[in-house]
């Protein structure tokens, strides 16, 4: 690994283009300014020596001008990151730099304590994030390999987490997760207007229509059953154990489990497939009013879906 100067002459003052920690938007600012005519870097998160506020494989474009979005830290270095990329994307070439612990940059130090290492990486063509983000828009996971020798990006099967392989780094890209909610009520009303402003793609089953539309649901996917009718509840239910969502929760008291239990049962589910239903729901059990049942929801599926896929 490499380092640079931090003090190196800047031609670019770097300008935060927009807040954002989605993949997908970072990939987009990306694709579309080089595909514009700009220079272009990707910054990766590729290395944490201790603590660090994001994930290995955590990203940041940044444009020849300074403008830049995304984050590799709590938002204390990015302005860093994007001076270094601005003087690659100058020098055409990619480089490697540390920050925090281990760092030459004795003036900028993490809260967090630890050390981090970005890759910036020059980008030549957008093939390979473009692939990413039709697999994405797809709802098919994706990822990128990322080789430092050769400065290659390449477009790869989606590897099980983010991380180094040999001399490469490799990055896991997921879609959008998407939240199933089933029901009729002022629970489901609020739960879905939080969740969209925390940045879900919401789908609402309308109880009317009886038959519920299964191709909704994905490894991607939670499904929220917020019912006061157990009848109404069987047929997601049925969809919902008939694919591989990352989470399965339905509303309800003890009792009322029971009766959707022995439901199942009479339908013919195993108990296997009936305990992979979440009840009561949520990360607590006694929310009595609409706006503690979401967060309690919501919490439950994220802190889920973060054990499931990091």
């Amino acid at each position: 690994m490499t380092n640079t100067s931090a003090t190196a002459f800047l031609s670019q003052v770097p300008e935060r283009a927009f807040s954002t920690d989605s993949a997908v938007d970072i990939l987009q600012f990306a694709a579309e300014c080089l595909d514009g005519g700009s220079g272009v870097a990707l910054a990766t998160l590729i290395e944490i020596r201790g603590g660090s506020a994001r994930a290995l494989g955590a990203h940041m474009a940044i444009r020849e001008d300074g403008r830049y979005c995304g984050f590799v830290s709590g938002g204390c270095i990015e302005a860093a990151v994007a001076s270094e990329a601005v003087d690659a994307i100058a020098e055409g070439a990619d480089r490697n730099v540390l920050f925090g612990e281990g760092s030459p940059f004795f003036d900028i130090v993490l809260p967090c304590g630890g050390g981090i290492t970005i890759a910036i990486h020059v980008l030549r063509h957008s093939a390979p994030i473009r692939t990413v983000l039709d697999k994405l828009q797809g709802r098919i996971p994706a990822g990128l390999r990322y080789e430092p020798s050769t400065r290659a990006l390449t477009a790869i099967e989606t590897p099980k987490r983010a991380g180094w392989e040999s001399a490469s780094f490799v990055t896991v890209y997921r879609p959008k997760s998407r939240i199933f909610l089933s029901g009729r009520s002022i629970e489901v009303d609020t739960t879905a207007r939080i969740a969209e402003a925390a940045g879900y793609d919401v789908y609402r089953h309308d109880n009317a229509n009886l038959e519920p539309d299964a191709s909704r649901i994905d490894a991607d996917t939670a499904v929220a059953l917020l019912h006061h009718d157990i009848d109404l509840e069987i047929p997601v239910l049925q969809a919902a154990l008939g694919a591989e969502p990352f989470y399965l929760g339905a509303l309800g008291s003890a009792r009322t489990h029971a009766r959707r239990m022995e439901r199942l049962r009479d339908i013919g589910y195993s108990e296997s497939d009936i305990a992979r239903i979440k009840s009561p729901i949520g990360i607590f059990n006694r929310a009595r009013d609409a706006q503690s049942l979401a967060l309690s929801v919501l919490a439950d599926l994220a802190a889920m879906r973060v054990a499931r896929f990091g």
